[in-house]
């Protein structure tokens, strides 16, 4: 549900499209993303002239008197298993995974791909946010009873009447039963989850017969259409700095690169396992006008969060202090702003469905 001015009528602030623009579905941008093909533009190898707008307030959180949170090199953390996700929860964090939810959308034109029919009865959102995903689906599905869960609650209070929230640990034993729902959905938490074969076996346990699991996860490690970003190169380096912290701190990072979530999906006695992969630009270098917002967003997205994301994996998981940090990140940031290499995010999407029959 929207309101007249676009936002969220349950309290959810859209970020992007800026200036309340609706981008109307790209079939260039479209067929470009689905042949990983994006074709750059030669007049925009620099990102000047392109400002960032400021996303707007996100989410109103559950009230600070009711939730502790820990704070820790300047950032606000989740209280409830402390220390179990590296990253921060504080405002600024969470306009960022909103603007993320926008640019994904209009990269994939849907909010999911799992074929889950037109009245499903029980969705699950594993490591929900800022509960925007489960709000949405939650309007789209009116006949759903929705379940966001997150270690961080920093969900709305206005919601749709079959949405709510709980805070829970999805690599905890689940309190809903076996057979249960009729389609799980996780997205951005390739940063968060230490075991995927136990959870991809949990959700298939919990899945009823003939249900769904979809995981979209972005591979963070970027890759240059053009063969042009060295190894030495701070952009990659930084990535590399982060895979290994989270490393340390038992997180396999790598997970989401193609081939590998599906391959354990099937392994785990999913069937009709599909795999789709959208290429995410960074910076405004693809000639198509859709693709060239996204690539806008999503390098914004990345140096809006470059802190967030790299304080928990190097300074809990190698040991550097708040210093090392952001020196390091002075040439990171100078680095994203080259649009000569090409470089893009691969967004992996994967789904599959348990057997109507054992």
């Amino acid at each position: 549900m929207t309101g007249e001015d676009g936002n969220n009528a349950y309290g959810a602030t859209y970020g992007w499209p800026p200036n309340g623009q609706q981008l109307a579905y790209d079939a260039e941008a479209a067929e470009q993303v689905g042949a990983r093909a994006i074709e750059a533009d030669s007049e925009f190898m620099t990102d000047a002239g392109y400002e960032s707008d400021a996303a707007s307030t996100a989410s109103t959180s559950v009230s600070s008197s009711i939730w502790d949170y820990s704070f820790e090199n300047g950032r606000r953390y989740h209280k409830f298993r402390e220390g179990r996700y590296n990253f921060p929860n504080d405002d600024v964090e969470q306009e960022r995974e909103t603007m993320k939810h926008s640019m994904v959308k209009v990269l994939c034109q849907e909010i999911h791909f799992a074929p889950i029919g037109d009245d499903p009865q029980e969705i699950l959102d594993v490591g929900t946010g800022t509960g925007i995903w489960a709000i949405e689906i939650g309007d789209t599905y009116p006949s759903a009873n929705v379940l966001g869960i997150d270690l961080s609650p920093i969900q709305p209070q206005w919601v749709p009447p079959n949405v709510r929230f709980m805070v829970d640990d999805v690599e905890s034993p689940w309190l809903h039963p076996k057979n249960h729902f009729d389609y799980i959905h996780s997205r951005h938490t390739i940063m968060a989850i230490k075991d995927w074969d136990k959870l991809l076996k949990t959700s298939y346990e919990h899945l009823r017969p003939g249900g769904w699991t979809e995981l979209q996860e972005i591979h963070h490690f970027p890759l240059s259409s053009n063969d042009s970003l060295p190894g030495n190169h701070p952009v990659a380096q930084y990535w590399k700095y982060v895979d290994e912290g989270l490393g340390s701190l038992g997180v396999n990072f790598r997970f989401s690169d193609e081939g590998r979530i599906a391959s354990m999906m099937r392994q785990c006695g999913y069937i009709n396992v599909t795999e789709k992969v959208f290429h995410i630009p960074i910076g405004t270098w693809p000639k198509n006008k859709t693709l060239k917002s996204v690539g806008l967003y999503w390098k914004t997205i990345l140096l809006d969060g470059i802190q967030a994301i790299a304080l928990g994996p190097m300074t809990r998981g190698l040991q550097w202090n708040r210093e090392q940090v952001e020196t390091f990140l002075v040439d990171v940031r100078r680095g994203y702003h080259d649009n000569s290499m090409l470089l893009y995010m691969p967004l992996v999407c994967v789904y599959g469905q348990r057997p109507e029959t054992p």
